[in-house]
């Protein structure tokens, strides 16, 4: 399915916006792949993203998963609207111990004011990837606040 932009300046809208989230900075997360309806966030494990037993926290997974699924959602929305998120479900799969996990999230449904978006976690280490988390996301198209 080819999503349409509504924005001439999306792109630079949702780096815009990403920078300026501090939790991103925080987690040490980077935007690494943005197309329409198409968002890639990755985040390299650090001892103090991990869980008792050295994997990534849940909240770390979650964290990054959320994030890609609504910047996903912003790509598609006019000027002028924020995301939120409203509603999500994350199942964790395998435990998250990679180097580094790649949250992909994308736009499954858009539209005017709710737009449904999947996010998948991958663990990445050299060539082999561990599908480590699947989420279903619902964000909140919300006019008057600048992402």
């Amino acid at each position: 399915m080819k999503l349409t932009p509504r924005d001439p300046d999306w792109q630079d809208r949702v780096r815009t916006s990403f920078v300026a989230q501090k939790f991103m900075a925080h987690l040490g997360a980077s935007l690494t792949h943005l197309a329409p309806g198409e968002v890639d966030i990755e985040l390299s494990l650090r001892p103090e993203l991990t869980q008792q037993h050295g994997f990534f926290h849940a909240g770390s997974t979650s964290s990054i998963a959320d994030s890609a699924a609504g910047y996903a959602a912003l790509s598609l929305y006019p000027a002028g609207f924020g995301v939120l998120t409203s509603e999500f479900k994350v199942n964790l799969l395998n435990p998250a111990r990679q180097p580094r996990l790649v949250a992909r999230g994308r736009v499954i449904k858009p539209g005017r004011m709710l737009t449904i978006c999947q996010s998948d976690v991958h663990g990445i280490d050299g060539e082999q990837q561990v599908h480590v988390a699947t989420g279903l996301f619902t964000m909140v198209a919300l006019e008057g606040m600048k992402d």
